[in-house]
């Protein structure tokens, strides 16, 4: 029976601990999908590949708002793909080839099982005979993967998910999107863009309805002029396909009919199918692995991080519970904490949306005092330029003294507008500090956060 030092589940952001200071160390790593993870190979980083292509395809299509008459001649889907896969694939590739060639390090490419606290059963999935592996120590960085509605399962439908949908030969005529998250948001913006006729049908009363309300309800209505967006649209039957092909789903608006069928209900966490119970491991109702500040399950000696334990399911987050986790493991005598108090997050669709801190409605709910403010793009100089007329910065904060509660951006580049949001949250920079003492570059659209700041109504003597 193999025994390691460290046994490392999931080649994610677990696959980045183990650095020179792990020098003389029996380390073992098992990954059962594609060695990588979820962000370089179905996640992040493809996705964004192909959100940019389609960003191009619609800066073309709006280029005559700038007197530029400019047309798309031909979407090259195979190309687009291609220069994505022929980048990512050799990273995941060199990335297992060089664990392999390190004389330290064993790397199990199969499927592991918990069989009792830190003891796994390792099924290879070139077919060979399981391999039992225990460690003295382990971190489980097995990630999440699509969660499929049992009624899409049972129909037998054919269906993609984002593991597999970036990777088909042809761009489809008319593609149907099950969910209303950002998975589904930001494909309905890629295929969309890139030549497919989209509908989104989701079960609640709008699209991304884990952001701030407002953001929501805006970003609902514009997507609605776009595609077919259908709200309030529970299946009232299992998806069919028909004989010449065509899938049709049934929910309460009628029936869809579509060559194509994205399911973007979600995603689980793999405690279970690594039968993390089995391994003594706690599990929240959910399915996530039970772990403390530093990362530490039920079971001592073993840690966990990334989407199998998180809530937030971000890389940026994984990456540094992974930091955490390599220093506690390093220095069990010197722990640190993950601070996950200020997790900002991004969704690449059209337009691009970016979130920190509080909603309005949280505010709402948990009884705090607050003030908003939402400032256009357009009524900056660069809005202008943009011809903008549909970017927001929503900001809420304490009337009192200003302490930013939240910010939520829906524009052009709210991804990287949000930056300085961030460091005044994550830092306890209040509004009129952030806006007064310091520059703001005219006319770059940074000038667009300045406004908002000066724009909260704030009340020292409330």
């Amino acid at each position: 029976m193999p025994h390691h030092d460290l046994v490392i589940i999931g080649t994610g952001s677990g696959n980045s601990i183990p650095d020179e200071r792990f020098a003389g160390l029996d380390v073992a790593i098992v990954e059962h999908g594609i060695y990588g993870g979820t962000c370089l190979n179905v996640g992040c980083i493809p996705t964004k590949m192909f959100v940019y292509a389609a960003d191009v395809a619609e800066i073309i299509r709006r280029s005559g708002t700038y007197g530029i008459d400019a047309s798309i001649d031909k979407i090259r889907w195979t190309d687009i793909r291609d220069r994505v896969f022929s980048r990512i694939d050799p990273i995941s590739a060199g990335g297992r080839r060089y664990r392999q060639e390190q004389s330290d390090t064993t790397v199990y490419l199969g499927h592991a099982r918990f069989t009792g606290e830190r003891a796994l059963e390792v099924t290879p999935t070139d077919g060979g005979a399981p391999v039992a592996v225990t460690g003295d120590r382990f971190v489980v960085a097995a990630g999440a993967r699509p969660a499929i509605p049992e009624k899409i399962v049972e129909s037998g439908v054919p269906y993609y998910t984002s593991d597999d949908v970036m990777r088909i030969d042809e761009v489809p005529r008319r593609l149907t999107i099950i969910g209303g998250g950002y998975i589904a948001a930001e494909f309905a913006h890629v295929f969309s863009a890139l030549g497919s006729e989209v509908t989104i049908a989701t079960r609640g009363p709008a699209l991304l309805r884990e952001q701030d309300e407002e953001i929501s309800a805006r970003f609902t209505e514009l997507a609605a002029t776009r595609w077919n967006v259908l709200v309030d649209a529970a299946p009232t039957a299992p998806p069919e396909q028909r004989a010449d092909g065509t899938i049709v789903v049934h929910c309460q608006h009628g029936q869809i009919e579509a060559d194509a069928l994205l399911v973007a209900t979600g995603r689980l966490p793999n405690g279970d199918r690594l039968d993390a119970a089995a391994g003594g491991l706690d599990l929240h109702p959910d399915g996530r692995i039970v772990v403390d500040e530093q990362q530490r399950t039920s079971v001592p000696g073993v840690w966990a991080l990334g989407d199998v334990s998180s809530p937030f399911q971000l890389k940026h987050v994984a990456n540094h519970e992974a930091a955490v986790v390599r220093h506690n493991l390093l220095h069990p005598d010197d722990p640190r904490a993950t601070n996950n108090a200020h997790v900002p997050s991004a969704v690449f669709t059209d337009p691009q949306i970016a979130t920190i801190g509080l909603r309005e409605q949280d505010c709402r709910e948990r009884g705090i005092r607050y003030v908003t403010k939402v400032q256009r793009y357009g009524d900056v100089a660069f809005g202008w330029a943009m011809e903008d007329t549909t970017g927001v910065v929503k900001l809420i904060a304490d009337p009192t003294d200003g302490t930013l509660l939240g910010a939520h951006l829906m524009g052009p580049e709210a991804s990287s507008l949000i930056q300085p949001l961030i460091q005044a949250i994550t830092f306890g920079l209040d509004a009129r500090t952030m806006a007064e003492h310091q520059y703001w570059i005219h006319p770059a659209l940074p000038e667009v956060i300045e406004n908002a700041l000066l724009g909260l109504a704030l009340d020292p003597e409330a």
